[in-house]
């Protein structure tokens, strides 16, 4: 498999001149989705977790709705990248036939290859009640990330995508070049070790955009935090699909924007209103 971490040599200008320096920089490298022998997705990913990648990205795009469903995997290493390559079976592979499409994804793109605006729209899942979370809680989560985040440590570079819950901390956490491939990644490694969402926080080192929500919502998560600041359009979906959507997160505190009745104190002093 492809390292994640290259070492970059540069000229590093210091202390008023300039120095021969090394940086350690992430990897980027094409990775393919393929189902049944046909490429439905190309992204540029960090080459780590691939298997939770796969596994995730087909939850969150509706191609199955269990792991199970993908009868046969396999990771194959290109010339120029990777292929994912999955074979899945009955009523999922006809759906798949009806809308199957060719997409190439830039870093990062969460809605690649989608044909219509209605798609990209498409309303999130609504998640169930779940659980209730102090500030507290909420602080001590989004402070346990660092430490675990390795990929970003050394390069500086990466985003991170997190599951905490009150019983365990941080439960899972995945590293990559895209945000959107984090929480794929994230998802595929809560699905596979069949772990309940339904009672923990989904957190996030990026801002929020309306796709995040939607693949939060995927995963059935009440609660999603970012240390960055969600979009309007986020805000909306988050508020449709019931999440509680905290945001601008700091050792400091945090911005409620939806539903922040499962915070303690949260419905006391209100949240903020996006029309």
């Amino acid at each position: 498999m492809r390292p994640t971490i290259h070492t970059g040599h540069t000229r590093t200008w210091r202390n008023g001149r300039m120095q021969d320096g090394a940086r350690a920089i992430p990897e980027e490298t094409p990775v393919a989705i393929s189902y049944n022998g046909g490429t439905h997705a190309v992204m540029m990913a960090t080459p780590a977790d691939l298997e939770d990648f796969a596994i995730g990205f087909s939850l969150s795009e509706g191609v199955i709705a269990a792991p199970s469903q993908i009868e046969t995997f396999e990771i194959v290493p290109l010339d120029d990248g990777i292929e994912l390559r999955m074979w899945i079976g009955g009523a999922q592979a006809e759906r798949l036939q009806q809308r199957r499409r060719h997409i190439a994804g830039p870093t990062g793109c969460g809605l690649c290859g989608v044909d219509s605006i209605a798609e990209a729209l498409r309303p999130a899942a609504i998640v169930g009640p779940g659980g209730r979370f102090s500030p507290q809680q909420i602080i001590a989560a989004i402070e346990a990330m660092p430490p675990l985040q390795t990929l970003n440590i050394e390069t500086r570079a990466v985003h991170a995508a997190a599951f905490w819950t009150p019983a365990r901390g941080i439960v899972a956490l995945r590293e990559d070049v895209g945000r959107h491939n984090a929480l794929d990644k994230l998802a595929g490694a809560l699905a596979r070790q069949r772990i309940a969402t339904g009672d923990g926080i989904v957190l996030l080192t990026s801002r929020v955009s309306v796709e995040m929500v939607q693949k939060t919502a995927a995963l059935g998560a009440p609660l999603l935090v970012a240390v960055s600041a969600p979009t309007a359009l986020a805000v909306r979906m988050a508020e449709a699909a019931g999440i509680t959507l905290a945001a601008i997160a700091r050792a400091d505190g945090f911005e409620v924007f939806t539903h922040p009745g499962r915070i303690s104190g949260g419905t006391r002093e209100g949240a903020a209103d996006v029309a």
